[in-house]
């Protein structure tokens, strides 16, 4: 079972794309694998011949680096193949796993052999098969080299096994964003800093208690038996609950609110949208949500000290507008999928790729890449009738625009009474990085945008 985002422990195996007996290449389709975000495509690692699925379609709780399957490489002589027993189902995979005897007699039903097996392939191969056979990537790397053209031939992995991952495309593209220059007390190498790693290990590491509450037995014996239908916990939930706990427990939020005008908007979206290709590749339907993400991007360009995120060594200054978007799912849960240098890009590239990246999402057909990250995040209740809400902040971002709806108010312009479409805007900030006058200037920069959409075209 391959981790296939950073908070990644567990997945479900949703679907097998092979059977028993198939022949594969690297990069061929093998699985389908729900993770606590998305359904993901996983591929093979290297050419060979499927030997035996480990595990049923379906499987649930499957712990990342569990083997799902044997794949047998040219060269190699078939395995004796494990007995049905490792195909442990559902809740039961973890403990039958970690209770599995330690006896030398324990044979091909070991998991743990056949990571040795693996290992052992891996160390045969040599140093990410630079033996001019194969090269080990990550799926997501291989996608992204064959999206900006690179021959993984010519990479050095820094993966395990010299494995070549994201970062290794990353550097040689030149697109991650690189952090300030070191004061002299971070002259040292920093510790790694993993912002996106689970809230249970972060919190262990910086030592903050893990809150006491209510067991569940306790909870129950306040309800009366019958009275409740007992839903359990899917992964997306219980994600949510650690990133947000984590957030309100170690980010010290404060928040700033302002009113928007929005008649400026409303009547270039009206004009825009009349004037636009109703087919074809130069096709868009704006809605007030772009002008707000377009708006929000500008700011972060006027005011670029907020534009950063904070982490134990230093404070990451980024140079792009990168902005989430809360996309809200029918069943529940939410994904906030990242609209990337927005600064530059038009109001009608915006909106198509927002329309694409909320399909997805919705469907659950996101990358990793494609929700990871940003500089800030917007969420919009206004479409439900909120007239004003304070967020949560999404961790390790410093700041998330709560946009309420917007409505015909009375206001006062030159000493006299109008009626003017006015949308309420609350920004929540980690005060770590975003001082109040900071936040408050980032804020006002929102609303100059807003308010006069002709900034945003310039």
């Amino acid at each position: 079972m391959p981790r296939l985002s950073p908070t990644m422990e567990e997945g479900t195996l949703a679907k097998w794309h092979v059977k028993e007996g198939d022949a594969v290449q690297s990069g061929d389709v093998v699985a389908e694998v729900e993770t606590d975000k998305a359904t993901m495509e996983v591929e093979a690692a290297e050419d060979g011949v499927i030997e035996q699925l480990l595990l049923a379609e379906g499987t649930e709780h499957v712990p990342v680096n569990h083997p799902i399957a044997l794949l047998r490489v040219e060269g190699e002589e078939a395995a004796a193949t494990p007995p049905a027993g490792t195909a442990f189902k559902d809740e039961n995979l973890r403990s039958q796993a970690e209770k599995a005897p330690e006896s030398p007699n324990r044979g091909d039903d070991s998991a743990e052999e056949v990571l040795h097996q693996i290992a052992a392939q891996i160390r045969r191969n040599g140093e990410n098969g630079h033996d001019g056979k194969r090269i080990f990537a990550s799926p997501l790397a291989r996608r992204l080299a064959r999206e900006l053209g690179l021959d993984l031939g010519t990479l050095k992995g820094s993966g395990p096994h010299g494995r070549i991952v994201k970062a290794d495309i990353d550097r040689v593209a030149g697109t991650p964003v690189k952090p300030p220059e070191p004061a002299a007390a971070l002259e040292a190498e920093p510790e790694p800093v993993e912002p996106e790693a689970g809230s249970k290990e972060l919190a262990t590491r910086r030592g903050i208690p893990e809150p006491v509450g209510l067991s569940d037995k306790q909870v129950l014996a306040l309800y009366q038996p019958g009275s409740y239908e007992i839903v359990p916990h899917d992964t997306m939930r219980k994600l949510i609950a650690e990133r947000l706990t984590l957030s309100k427990q170690t980010i010290p939020h404060f928040y700033l609110a302002i009113d928007c005008e929005l008649d400026a908007v409303l009547g270039a979206r009206v004009r825009l949208n009349a004037l636009a290709p109703q087919d074809g590749p130069r096709a868009f339907k704006l809605s007030v949500n772009d002008f707000i993400i377009k708006a929000m991007a500008m700011a972060l360009q006027s005011v670029p000290h907020a534009n950063a995120t904070w982490t134990e060594q230093a404070i990451l200054r980024h140079r792009a507008s990168d902005i989430s978007v809360a996309v809200a799912l029918e069943e529940g849960g939410l994904y906030t999928p990242v609209i990337r240098d927005a600064e530059i890009k038009s109001l009608s590239e915006i909106s198509n790729e927002m329309r694409d990246l909320a399909g997805r999402a919705r469907s659950k057909r996101l990358a990793p890449h494609e929700y990871q990250g940003g500089s800030t995040t917007i969420s919009n209740l206004g479409m439900y009738g909120i007239d004003r809400f304070d967020a949560v902040i999404n961790p390790p971002q410093a700041s998330i625009l709560a946009v309420g709806r917007a409505e015909k108010r009375a206001t006062v312009k030159n000493d006299a009474i109008k009626i003017a479409t006015i949308m309420s805007a609350t920004l929540s900030v980690d005060h770590r990085v975003i001082d109040g006058a900071l936040g408050a200037e980032l804020l006002a920069a929102f609303k100059a945008h807003i308010e006069d959409p002709v900034t945003m075209l310039v």
